[in-house]
């Protein structure tokens, strides 16, 4: 490094993952129900991070779904899929950005205010990773140039409404595709990592 060079800090990837429908529908229920398959794929997901940032919205779903209830059995809908994701999201760190709860559990923090400042400090300590989700929370950080890498699992139904995938962004943001998967299902996973 060249003398007055200042060294770029490292910090902790954002990473953003979503299931959405070919013309872009986030909608949880819009798109092939889960197998196996995708099941697997999402709990290889949350594993890279040790941390899950959320709106409000999806925080309220994923806790409904995948909170170990208090008896500490897993309900009888649950395959052996559903079972290995919400073992390992249970007891992972959550942050959820709101501005309308006054406070959470599920070893979840609350933030508040600034949520792109927050967030920039929340990725400065070292660890794997946060993996992002939802849909508004998404596109207000995507826009603020915050997400450092994004996977869509796109389903093969054309939803025809619903909220859509990073809706609002007015600004090109760059992506550079680093890994592709074919399910089964027919769903296609696509994962890229933004471009400087």
């Amino acid at each position: 490094m060249a003398s007055g060079e200042k060294a770029e800090a490292i910090t902790q990837p954002l990473r953003y993952a979503v299931n959405t429908t070919l013309d872009g529908c986030c909608h949880h229920e819009a798109g092939l129900p889960p197998d196996d398959e995708s099941m697997a794929f999402w709990t290889d997901w949350l594993q890279r991070s040790d941390t899950l940032l959320y709106g409000r919205i999806t925080y309220e779903l994923m806790e409904a779904a995948w909170r170990r209830p208090e008896s500490g059995d897993w309900p009888d809908w649950m395959d052996d899929s559903e079972v290995a994701f919400s073992e390992v999201m249970d007891p992972m760190r959550k942050v959820v950005a709101s501005g309308t709860l006054d406070s959470v559990d599920w070893n979840a923090e609350l933030i508040r205010g600034d949520v792109s400042d927050a967030v920039r400090r929340i990725k400065e300590p070292p660890g794997q990773g946060i993996a992002l989700g939802g849909v508004k929370l998404p596109a207000m950080l995507a826009a603020h140039g915050l997400i450092d890498e994004y996977a869509f699992v796109v389903h093969p139904v054309v939803a025809g409404r619903g909220p859509r995938l990073l809706d609002g962004i007015r600004d090109q943001i760059h992506l550079a595709l680093v890994e592709q998967r074919a399910f089964r299902s027919g769903a296609m996973m696509q994962r890229y990592r933004a471009v400087a």
